[in-house]
């Protein structure tokens, strides 16, 4: 989940923190031999395996997972899919050759370690009182009226029949403006690649981001802080991201098929796919990585959910990559040249909506990956440094929930793609019969176009975030159809 390299953090936000048996008896003197060592034992690693989505077919690898000595942690027949541990340095090799199994792929390069987490600046008290009808921060959320939420909510909040799923680091679910609309039956921690629906489980223990996601897509409309784009509709919490901010791949595939399983209409994925950035298919452990992410994906979206994902806070063009240098970000990131053929997951899979950001100038953000062909659309995500909002505090970053009862700033694609995924709530609710083919279609046709910049972008002019749009004004890279627009969601008659 390591975007951007920016901050350290591994989300698509930048943040800032503030806040003995019996021996056996041999004559004296004897020497003794140390034991060899096997050198096909090692740490004990997790594997996705891909197989066909049927019963007895998972069976027949199982019972091939734990006839090599692997444990099986969790099978998804519903996308082929198995996770399987081994501490046998050999396990991918030979599971390869057992009838049935289509590909094997070590999801890690190490061991879970822990790291810094995605933190916000936690916000002032407002400035002044809030005007009848209108949030605490109201003044301060120049993100909702850049996108026409303010609009939206004259005509609709969203409807309670829509879920949002919001794969990240849980969500504070006793936040004042939260806890009407979380919904403990459908939230889940996925930790592990394996579900568990202790309420404990999927709250947040390290991290902000999964709460300020929230707060963005469905902040309750209460007359306690903010509002989300969408404040009436219900979010659940599928918890992805481990306590060292990691979102493995077993993970995702958990979030994914949960969500297909529980009716979620959209789901809201702030990261990409540990731990590589981009994940090549001549690499037999990143391609079956591909595999699996791809299948649940695929699977959640026949159950008619739309997944919307980061394109990331690299400023990095998508659709003409070179190089990697961030990879894998569990152990030592080496820097190793990458084709259009590798994919950065979950954003770049076919049926993806995947998000640019833009400032308060409604400007790309200068760290905001793009990319023509890949960025379908582009919300605000906040810059601090060269797009300065005329707000009471100045800021030019997302304001939003965090634990604690408390609101703080963040910035990033990750902050972007909520509010699309709350347009898309917006849409479900106004068009419920809708599939995520039609929503994306509404969404895009929907969204304000907007043209690639004149001349050069040359953020700071040092070339620091020099990037080149392709593309015309209704579709480019840096905006891909453009700006999502709120109002226009829920004004059925348009």
């Amino acid at each position: 989940m390591r975007v951007p390299r920016i901050s350290g953090t591994r989300y698509a936000a930048v943040g800032v923190v503030l806040a003995t048996a019996g021996a056996l008896a041999l004559p004296a003197g004897t020497a003794v031999a140390a034991p060899a060592a096997d050198p096909t034992t090692g740490p004990v690693m997790s594997y996705v395996v891909n197989t066909k989505a049927n019963h007895g077919q998972v069976q027949k690898v199982e019972k091939a997972i734990t006839g090599l000595g692997g444990t099986v942690v969790q099978s998804y027949e519903q996308v082929g899919v198995v996770v399987a541990r081994s501490n046998d340095t050999k396990f991918a090799e030979k599971l390869r050759l057992a009838k049935g199994v289509d590909s094997v792929g070590a999801s890690r390069t190490k061991g879970i370690q822990a790291s810094d987490q995605g933190k916000a600046d936690v916000a002032a008290e407002p400035a002044a009182a809030a005007a009848p009808g209108q949030e605490p921060y109201d003044a301060y959320q120049w993100d909702m009226r850049q996108i026409g939420a303010d609009k939206a909510h004259k005509i609709s909040l969203g409807s309670r029949n829509v879920t949002v799923g919001v794969l990240d680091s849980g969500i504070d679910a006793t936040h004042e403006d939260l806890a009407a609309n979380v919904d403990a039956s459908q939230s889940v921690s996925c930790i592990d690649g394996k579900t568990n629906t202790d309420w404990k489980a999927w709250q947040p223990t390290t991290s902000d981001h999964g709460t300020h996601v929230a707060g963005t897509i469905g902040a309750a409309k209460n007359g306690k802080g903010i509002v989300g784009v969408a404040p009436n509709v219900k979010l659940a919490a599928v918890k992805v991201v481990d306590d060292g901010g990691f979102i493995y791949p077993e993970n995702a595939v958990c979030g994914f098929v949960w969500a297909g399983e529980h009716g979620f209409k959209v789901t809201n994925n702030s990261y990409f796919v540990d731990p590589w950035m981009f994940n090549c298919k001549t690499d037999k452990d990143q391609a079956a990585i591909s595999d699996a992410v791809r299948k649940a994906v695929a699977f959640s979206q026949r159950k008619g959910v739309l997944n919307v994902a980061a394109a990331g806070n690299e400023n990095l063009d998508l659709a003409h990559k070179t190089v990697d240098v961030a990879s894998p970000d569990d152990t030592t990131p080496a820097s190793r040249p990458v084709t259009n053929d590798c994919l950065s997951l979950p954003t770049e899979l076919p049926g993806v909506v995947a998000v640019s950001a833009v400032g308060s100038e409604g400007v790309k953000a200068y760290y905001s990956s793009y990319g023509k062909g890949v960025v379908s659309v582009t919300a605000p995500g906040g810059d601090r440094r060269f797009q300065l909002p005329d707000t009471p505090d100045k800021d030019g970053r997302i304001l939003s929930t965090i634990p604690g009862g408390k609101y703080g700033y963040m910035q990033g694609t990750s902050m972007a793609t909520p509010h699309v995924a709350g347009v898309v709530a917006l849409l479900a609710s106004t068009f419920p019969w809708a599939s995520p083919d039609e929503l994306t279609e509404m969404l895009t046709s929907h969204a304000e176009s907007v043209p690639c910049p004149k001349g050069e972008f040359n953020p700071g002019g040092a070339g620091a975030w020099k990037a080149t749009c392709e593309g015309t004004t209704n579709d480019n890279g840096f905006y891909g159809a453009g700006l999502v627009n709120a109002e226009k969601a829920v004004q059925w008659w348009r």
